[in-house]
């Protein structure tokens, strides 16, 4: 009875009021796990982020999702677990802490020209 799924609650970013700062896992692009989202009344695919572990021990998953299935996709924080979220399968690689511009297949920036 997927109709009695509730859909999940967003959480709030980390502020500096909420103690120490998440600890902060990501993967490469090519190579993300992914959650799906309950989203007006179906599952949505959501490729993962980033993974936050907070110091109150909670966790935390940055999502991408097209929430509505409308093509418009939106970044949203979720605390984990919720029953309106699933795994939808892991990564093949470990996850890193914070961002890694080549890892994550960004363009790297350019290097400043000498004079």
């Amino acid at each position: 009875m997927t109709n009695e799924v509730p859909e999940p609650e967003r959480a709030a970013p980390w502020s500096a009021g909420d103690g120490p700062e998440p600890v902060v896992w990501t993967w490469p692009k090519n190579d993300r796990p992914a959650l799906r989202v309950w989203s007006a009344g179906q599952w949505r695919y959501a490729p993962v982020l980033a993974r936050q572990n907070w110091a109150d021990g909670s966790v935390r998953y940055q999502v991408e999702v097209d929430l509505l299935g409308d093509t418009r996709v939106m970044v949203c924080l979720y605390q984990w677990p919720q029953p309106g979220l699933r795994t939808a399968h892991g990564s093949s690689v470990k996850p890193s802490r914070g961002v890694d511009e080549e890892r994550q297949g960004d363009m790297p920036r350019p290097r400043p020209r000498r004079s």
